[in-house]
């Protein structure tokens, strides 16, 4: 904000600090802006080691986000692929890298102060953009690597937890009745306070923005709204079987880097129980796991492999089948990544020279330590 509030320059360029750029990035960035001042752009976002600083190059994805209002990576439309421009329409962008027409980021209100710290401003920032009349895109011909580390290096004011505070604002401000769908998750955050926002809602309203159901109409028809009549029912005093989803396929989920299966940590019939990478065994029942046709993974006939959607950076763990997809919604296709779809992540062995094994969910990369087989 200071920075841009100082800036001369016709477009501001906004770049994490752990960033390397790659050659010939900017061109492609300030091109879209020069055509129409109302476009915000964003490069492909590839990957730096935090470990190494091996620069990897990331797969053509776009941003998006679920109803615990966390970002995440989606796959491109085929529709948008065919776009002879080569941009892609973003629904949000990940923050942090990004251009955009200096007026115009005024004019649009820049950022909101009553923000802390960070978490949510990206998604705050993409709907106003959307909503306002602007639009997102992702240029592909622009690279630029980032370092995306494990933790956070800095805490937050007096303990707060700043990425409620700042869903809350963006939530009550830009979500109108959508925003059940976040409380429908955080039902504890519905009364916390969250700041004057009295300011930020008259700018709306000045800029004639157009309603969260238009930009869920026009700009991110993908995203799936929850409902009482879409909710599994409760079979209760039914005397019929309830009929599971097909089973696909069944086998040990081995990881082609370090040659080991996924197993939980516990017990498979312990619910939360974490998952981890151990020595394969063929005879052992409580390797195997089962993909139906909803998308689950189900351990020795018991439990789901479920990630938390509010949040993504704890370890995947076991959980009761709620059949609702999301959490428990995965994707594992021929090029071996399983990939979970509510946080748009994939599956990976965190350390390969660890004995202990412990996995997590991070942006996918393609590498060895993201690639896993289902075996029979």
């Amino acid at each position: 904000m200071i920075g841009a509030s100082h800036a001369t320059g016709e477009v501001l360029v906004f770049l994490d600090s752990h960033c390397e750029v790659n050659e010939a990035w900017l061109q492609p960035l300030l091109t879209p802006i020069k055509e129409n001042r109302h476009t915000v752009v964003c490069p492909v976002i590839d990957i730096i080691s935090a470990d190494t600083l091996v620069y990897s190059p990331s797969p053509i994805v776009r941003g998006g986000f679920n109803w615990g209002l966390h970002f995440k990576w989606d796959p491109v439309p085929l529709s948008d692929l065919n776009n002879p421009s080569g941009a892609i329409r973003s629904p949000t962008m990940a923050g942090g890298l990004f251009a955009m027409d200096r007026k115009y980021f005024n004019e649009l209100g820049q950022y909101d102060s009553g923000m802390d710290i960070w978490g949510g401003e990206n998604l705050e920032i993409s709907f106003r953009i959307w909503m306002c009349g602007g639009q997102l895109l992702i240029i592909p011909c622009s690279r630029v690597g980032h370092i995306f580390r494990k933790r956070r290096p800095y805490g937050s004011p007096g303990g707060q937890d700043t990425m409620a505070h700042n869903s809350l604002r963006l939530a009550h401000v830009w979500m109108d009745e959508y925003k059940e769908q976040y409380f429908a998750l955080r039902p504890e955050l519905r009364n916390r306070e969250y700041g004057d926002i009295s300011e930020r809602v008259a700018m709306r309203q000045r800029l004639q923005c157009h309603s969260f159901q238009w930009y869920l109409d026009h700009v991110y028809p993908e995203m799936q709204v929850a409902s009482a009549q879409n909710k599994p029912a409760q079979p209760v005093f039914m005397n019929r079987a309830v009929k599971r989803p097909r089973v696909q396929q069944r086998g040990r989920l081995r990881n082609l880097l370090v040659d080991k299966c996924l197993v939980a940590q516990g017990r498979p019939s312990q619910k939360g129980t974490a998952v981890v990478a151990r020595a394969c065994d063929s005879q052992d029942a409580e390797q195997e796991w089962a993909y139906d046709e909803e998308h689950e993974l189900i351990l020795a006939g018991l439990l789901c492999l479920d990630v938390s959607e509010m949040r993504s950076s704890d370890p995947p763990r076991l959980m009761k089948c709620h059949g609702s997809g999301g959490s428990q919604q995965w994707t594992l296709g021929k090029n071996s990544r399983l990939y979970q779809v509510s946080v748009g992540q994939c599956l990976t062995v965190v350390d390969p020279f660890s004995h202990k094994g412990y996995v997590a969910m991070a942006i996918c990369d393609g590498t060895e330590a993201q690639q896993w087989r289902l075996e029979g």
